[in-house]
């Protein structure tokens, strides 16, 4: 594949640093422009990485554009999506990529009559660690998943984002904006969802910003901040995802799944490395030794220490597909699905009824490390 894909960004915000700083990792796509709502934020962003800041309108005319990356807030990612496919553009969002069942099958009507593709974040699933635990699970070493347990929990975003405003607006909160990654990673494990019920509760109705430059602004919360689901699978398997911005502290795991054969511990699917541990029936869980694929190298400093990175593998698999005529991993299905599941739990904490599914998907294929190999560039 000699072409690459040209890339826009529409969203400059903390996120897009991530996708611009790591998209060169990544063969088949080429990031060339970025607009955002403010022109300045959109000069500074391409200044930093040297592309070019555009108008929205510029960038969904710009013909050097083919794949148009949504980082706007999630309350508009279903408008700007829908732009993008009119403007005959490839679309690619951040999570979640829309707020209901509709927003999304009215993007997939505009992207089929165009012949156009839809991608979705997250990616982290693409991960080694979450890779390692697909392929435990494919070669049958857990027998069949049965149950599970999930829990994301800390104490909101106030503390540390500049602006978390939306965080706790409707389309936010943890189940929406955390949620994806687990409930992602679940679907590419186990498979779709059946049925969903769940428990809300918003016990502060306000919140007081930590973080600079707002610290001490009070900010509203209107949506439930912390949520105790269960989840029903179409194989049978029943999890239960806790998710909540009311903890300061615990000591649940991210993610166990217990199999008939044995059980694994799944580091957090909000990254795409960690440790994977594993016990096979009544022999001691044991530590499983490093697997060589990539997208578990630590690639990035954080305060936790070295961590792998690997953002925008997502796009650059979509971009790939494009090419060669192949499904991508990061589908508009599975990405639709993980909004069914999480709006179903949310109207599920409302009601206090079970909620059935009303969209399914095919699990995403593996992506063993043959496959992540081939999605990175050459090294110069």
């Amino acid at each position: 594949m000699a072409t690459k894909l040209g890339i826009g960004v529409i969203g400059c915000g903390n996120i897009s640093k991530a996708y611009f700083s790591l998209a060169p990792l990544f063969r088949g796509i080429k990031m060339r422009a970025c607009a955002d709502i403010n022109m300045d934020v959109a000069k500074a962003r391409a200044k930093e990485f040297k592309l070019r800041a555009e108008t929205v309108d510029e960038l969904l005319k710009d013909d050097e554009i083919d794949i148009i990356v949504n980082l706007t807030i999630p309350a508009v990612h279903y408008e700007v999506s829908k732009q993008v496919l009119d403007a005959g553009k490839h679309v690619y969002s951040e999570k979640p990529f829309v707020l209901s069942i509709k927003e999304g099958l009215d993007l997939k009507s505009r992207a089929e009559k165009k012949g156009l593709r839809i991608g979705s974040a997250p990616d982290t699933f693409f991960g080694g660690a979450h890779q390692l635990v697909r392929e435990l699970i494919d070669t049958g070493k857990l027998g069949r998943i049965t149950s599970g347990t999930c829990h994301v929990m800390g104490h909101g975003m106030e503390h540390w984002h500049p602006n978390p405003d939306f965080f706790f607006q409707p389309g936010a909160g943890p189940v929406l904006d955390i949620g994806p990654y687990y409930v992602t990673n679940l679907i590419q494990l186990i498979g779709p969802v059946k049925q969903v019920a769940a428990f809300a509760a918003t016990p502060a109705k306000e919140r007081t910003i930590s973080s600079k430059p707002r610290a001490g602004e009070k900010i509203p919360v209107n949506t439930p901040t912390t949520i105790h689901a269960l989840l029903e699978f179409e194989n049978g398997a029943v999890v239960t995802l806790n998710t909540s911005w009311d903890v300061w502290s615990h000591g649940h795991a991210p993610m166990e799944l217990y199999g008939e054969a044995g059980t694994v511990f799944v580091p957090d699917p909000n990254f795409f490395g960690g440790e994977v541990r594993f016990t096979d029936a009544t022999k001691p869980v044991k530590k499983l030794p490093k697997w060589s694929h990539p997208f578990g190298v630590p690639n990035e400093m954080h305060s936790q220490g070295m961590m792998a990175n690997y953002r925008t593998a997502g796009l650059a698999d979509m971009a790939i597909a494009i090419a060669e005529g192949r499904p991508h991993r990061c589908s508009m299905e599975l990405a639709l699905h993980a909004v069914d599941v999480m709006t179903g739990i949310l109207r599920s904490g409302e009601s206090g009824k079970f909620v059935a599914m009303q969209t399914t998907c095919e699990r995403p294929a593996a992506l063993g490390i043959k496959e992540a190999k081939a999605l990175l560039a050459k090294k110069k």
